[in-house]
Parts: C-alpha cells; sequence; structure tokens
C-alpha cells in the first residue's frame, strides 16, 4: 500500500460517483483495436539494486554523442556546454517552478527573459522576441498560424527542404482548420524556385536557412516576391549559432523568423526539451503568440521587469488569444541566455567559424574519395554528400564507434544515396580523419 494507498472500497466510491461500473469503462473512447488484450510482456518486481543494474546494462549498450566521432545534424546539434552555465542555472534568483505572473517576486525569472528576447532580436535581426516556445518546429506551427491572421489567407506555401519534422507539425496543427497547406517535394541540390509559387491566396511562405540538406540560401528575392503579393516570409534556423556567420533573417527582409534554440547552452539531452526562438516585426507584436516580457520602473524609480504582453489563453479570454501553449521553455532559455552572454558577439561569431571550419575541412576530406560526392557548393556546418546505400554506410560505420551522419531515407523515400553530416567545434581533426578512412573503406 505504500505507493497504491487507494482501497478496492475507494475505487468502488469514486466510480460510482461518476457513474461508472468498472475501471474499464473510463477506456470506452478508445478503439478496441488500440487495447491490449493480454499483459506486456514485462519482467515481475525487482528490489531497487536489481532494477538499477539492469538499467544500467540497457543503457550501455547505446552509443552517446561524446563516444566517438559524431557527425549527427538535422535540426539537433552537439556543441560544448561550458560547465559554468550548469552552475549558474542553479542559482536560486533565476530556476524558479513559479509562474511570472507576480513579478515582486519573480524579478529573476523576468529579467533573463528580458534579456533572452533582446538577444534573440538581435541574432534574428528582428525588433521584438517571445519569450521562448516549445521547440522549432511548434514555434514555426505557431507563425503559420500568426501569419494567417495577419493576412487573412489560408494558404501557406512550404519549402522542401523544410525540416520534414517542422513541416509535419505546421500541417498536424492545422490539420482542423481549413488552411492550404502546399508542402514542396525536396530539392537537395538546391535550385528551388517557390517564389514563383507566391500568389494574391498566399499568407505566408516558409523558407530555412541553412535548409535541411545544409544550402545557404538568400531570402531577398523570397521576401521580395512574398511582400509583393501580400504575404509574409517565415525563416527558419534550427541552427542557431550560424546566425555568428551568416546574415540574419531580418536584414534579408524575413517578417517572422522561428528556430531552435538547443545548439546554445543546452545538450542534445536524447532529444530534447528543446528551445523555440521566435521573433517578428514590431508591428506585428500583438499577433505573436506566447509572453513578452518588458522593462519598467517601479514607484521608486528602480529598474523592474513585467509580463508586458501575454496574449495567451491562459491570461485571456480563448476566442481572442493568440495561442494555446501554456508554457514557456524556460529553464532551456536560462541556459541560452547564461551561454549567449559568456560568449558574446566576439565569441558567437568565433564558435560560428570554428564550425565552419570544420565542416570545411570534413568535406574536403571526403569529396576526394571515390563514390562519394559533396552536392552543396556553400554550407555552414552541415552538408550533403552522396553514397550509394548511405543508411547502410551508416549503420557499418555505426558498427566501428563512428556516428557518420543521417541517411536521407530516414526522412525521404527515393533519396537512398543521400547522407546529411555536420560538423562543430567539437568535431578533431581525428575524428574527421577516422571517418574519412571508414568511409573509404565503406564504399569500395
Amino acid at each position: 500500500m505504500r505507493y497504491l494507498p487507494l482501497t478496492g472500497d475507494d475505487r468502488q466510491a469514486m466510480l460510482a460517483t461518476i457513474g461508472a461500473a468498472a475501471v474499464d469503462d473510463l477506456f470506452c473512447d478508445v478503439p478496441e483495436s488500440a487495447r491490449l488484450t493480454e499483459a506486456l510482456n514485462l519482467p515481475d518486481h525487482q528490489g531497487e539494486i536489481a532494477v538499477t543494474r539492469h538499467m544500467q546494462a540497457l543503457a550501455d549498450r547505446n552509443v552517446t554523442a561524446g563516444d566517438g566521432p559524431f557527425f549527427l545534424g538535422a535540426g539537433a546539434y552537439r556543441h560544448h556546454v561550458p560547465a559554468s552555465v550548469q552552475h549558474l542555472i542553479q542559482r536560486g534568483e533565476f530556476l524558479t517552478a513559479y509562474t511570472p505572473y507576480q513579478p515582486e517576486i519573480s524579478q529573476g525569472t523576468l529579467q533573463y527573459l528580458f534579456e533572452f528576447q533582446t538577444q534573440v532580436a538581435r541574432l534574428t535581426g528582428m525588433a521584438v522576441a517571445n519569450a521562448s516556445m516549445y521547440d522549432g518546429s511548434t514555434g514555426c506551427g505557431e507563425a503559420v498560424l500568426m501569419a494567417r491572421r495577419i493576412t487573412k489567407r489560408k494558404k501557406a506555401v512550404l519549402s522542401g527542404n523544410l525540416h520534414p519534422h517542422y513541416a509535419d507539425v505546421i500541417e498536424t496543427m492545422t490539420r482542423f482548420t481549413d488552411d492550404h497547406i502546399l508542402r514542396l517535394p525536396p530539392v537537395p541540390q538546391s535550385g528551388e524556385d517557390i517564389a514563383a509559387l507566391i500568389d494574391q491566396e498566399t499568407s505566408c511562405v516558409v523558407v530555412q536557412n541553412p535548409d535541411f540538406f545544409g544550402h545557404l540560401i538568400d531570402l531577398e528575392p523570397i521576401a521580395q516576391a512574398a511582400h509583393t503579393a501580400g504575404a509574409l516570409l517565415i525563416a527558419v534556423v534550427t541552427e542557431v549559432v550560424s546566425l555568428g556567420a551568416v546574415r540574419s533573417p531580418g536584414e534579408m527582409g524575413a517578417d517572422i523568423v522561428v528556430g531552435e534554440g538547443q545548439s546554445i547552452g543546452n545538450a542534445l539531452n536524447f532529444g530534447g526539451p528543446y528551445l523555440g526562438l521566435f521573433a517578428t516585426r514590431d508591428r506585428y507584436v500583438r499577433q505573436m503568440p506566447g509572453r513578452l516580457c518588458g522593462q519598467t520602473v517601479d514607484a521608486e524609480g528602480h529598474r523592474g521587469f513585467v509580463l508586458t504582453l501575454s496574449t495567451r489563453e491562459q491570461h485571456i479570454r480563448r476566442e481572442k488569444a493568440t495561442s494555446n501553449i501554456c508554457t514557456n521553455s524556460g529553464l532551456c532559455s536560462l541556459a541560452f541566455t547564461i551561454h549567449m552572454a559568456l560568449l558574446g558577439e566576439a565569441g558567437l561569431r568565433r564558435l560560428a567559424m570554428l564550425n565552419h571550419e570544420n565542416a570545411v575541412a570534413l568535406a574536403d576530406a571526403i569529396d576526394g574519395i571515390d563514390g562519394v560526392e559533396v552536392l552543396n557548393s556553400a554550407f555552414f556546418n552541415e552538408f550533403t554528400c552522396r553514397v550509394s546505400n548511405a543508411a547502410a554506410v551508416v549503420e557499418r560505420l555505426a558498427g566501428q564507434g563512428i556516428i557518420a551522419g543521417v541517411p536521407a531515407s530516414r526522412f525521404y523515400s527515393g533519396l537512398d544515396d543521400l547522407l546529411v553530416l555536420a560538423a562543430t567545434e567539437l568535431n578533431s581533426d581525428e575524428d574527421i580523419d577516422a571517418l574519412a578512412s571508414a568511409l573509404q573503406e565503406a564504399v569500395q
């Protein structure tokens, strides 16, 4: 009874109160085909020590990002997170579970969110940023909904080289609306003419830079075409470190910028939690989802911080809310803010150049291998190469302790010969040599 304090009589009393005859009645809306017909094949209960040993044995079967040469990217990147970040995020004036509705007891939380917004606005080249979203993909979906509210149109054009998970989330979030989502096919060798598909019915065009295959995109012609047609340009950045070297989306005419902030201050964490970035132009601020923290002065003239805009359903009537996202990624945004403050502008630019230099060294090392062709003419820290049966090559190299990128076939059918690789500041010359040597052997 230590963990299950309710008795059988307690359960019957609760069932009687809600008019259910048995616990199974609570699952009547779950289709029979989705229900288990027999117990799961799981071991009986064991003591804590035995369970710990068993779980450790399972964990030891994994190859983690730090166990060997690692070249995975495709939206989540392995970067160095300074130990000082992990220390500072635990300070009591910042780390709190209290939602900042009462500013007098939430000044630390509000201040770092204000600093975070400032950093994101500066990075993206936009006027205003919110206090974060769940992750880049949900931020992207919210941006499409925001564009619909602004333009009063219902057609969104998605670049074929937008990360497929982001496109999937957009389709999911608009599944029960009458939005028309035009999702273009992938173009691995770049050259997509998305501007030609923008018409008077288009609310927005969604373009990723660098794109899924690592190509760098000039957003200006697309922005001009969108604005001529009365549509908005939504720019997506999945590798935020790139903004230390690549022109910001705001400089190139984007109206809304969304992205994934995991690369700054946040480890891979086996897939999450991550951090959504969202920024836009001043004139659209009241249509921006989530929270916006602002700076003010108190009755004595001292600087203070408050929630300036909170157009979420928690704060206002549901029909007037801009979003149903009910929280932000506070701890992840705090880590982002601390890491970015430690880097500064010069540090970010140097980090970006280290990433690019390592990626160039990687491309040079494998492009000369017979059977391997690098497709990109320009890239930041990620690029695509052509290699026969990429998935089999990745599996073979994984057996040697080398995580050699992401086969495009994991996302797209018919692209079996494409491999997407990423290099960051954590890849050494020895890592690159090991991958090149193993890849040469694998393609012979």
